[in-house]
């Protein structure tokens, strides 16, 4: 009975022993998942920090710039640069990323970009297309910094009531861009009619 005893206990003994091996206790689970977590931070970290500029360049300019605009003239035109406006509240007008100063377009990152425009003139009338239409033209170009001024597009009516054109070019972080109409021609401010706009397409 007694050795009975002791086979049991014996048995009990080493069961428990057993069941306590296997168990792994919490605090060093949670100990492995802190120290995976914080290298996986360190490899990051370090991955960031020695990052090449011009990775760091593209991620600081998306390539989601665009801007859609329309016009914005009120009287008689004294200038002959068109001055545009952009905004959620005109309804399909918008800017993201380039910004307008004084009505003029001005890009905030370098990049190749695709801009297109449209100009209609308003009260187009046969009288207009035999006096002015034979010279008149719509010209795009990089206006600021003035060491950069460059043409762009430069279209021609022909007797037209409108002309459009698109073109991919380089711009660099602060070119603006104007847009000349000959004067005294008046453009339409239909927003279907009349409209400029540039897109992002690569660095």
């Amino acid at each position: 009975m007694q050795r009975w005893r002791r086979t049991t206990m014996e048995m009990a003994e080493e069961g428990s022993c057993t069941y306590v091996v296997r168990r792994l206790p919490w605090e060093f689970i949670l100990r492995a998942v802190f120290a995976l977590l914080l290298f996986g931070t360190v490899v990051v970290c370090f991955i960031l920090c020695n990052q090449h500029p011009a990775q760091q360049h593209r991620l600081e300019s998306p390539g989601w710039d665009v801007a859609e605009l329309q016009l914005n003239h009120t009287g008689p035109r004294q200038d002959p640069r068109l001055h545009w406006q952009g905004g959620p509240e005109l309804g399909r007008s918008f800017l993201h990323g380039p910004q307008l100063d004084k009505g003029q377009l001005r890009v905030q990152h370098d990049g190749i970009y695709r801009l297109h425009i449209q100009v209609t003139l308003a009260n187009c009338s046969s009288s207009l297309k035999n006096t002015m239409l034979h010279r008149a033209t719509l010209a795009v170009g990089i206006c600021s910094p003035t060491t950069r001024s460059i043409s762009l597009l430069r279209l021609n009516f022909y007797f037209s009531c409108a002309v459009a054109s698109q073109r991919l070019t380089p711009l660099a972080r602060g070119d603006t861009l104007c847009t000349n109409l000959t004067l005294p021609l008046l453009p339409s401010q239909n927003a279907d009619e009349t409209f400029f706009g540039v897109q992002w397409v690569h660095p």
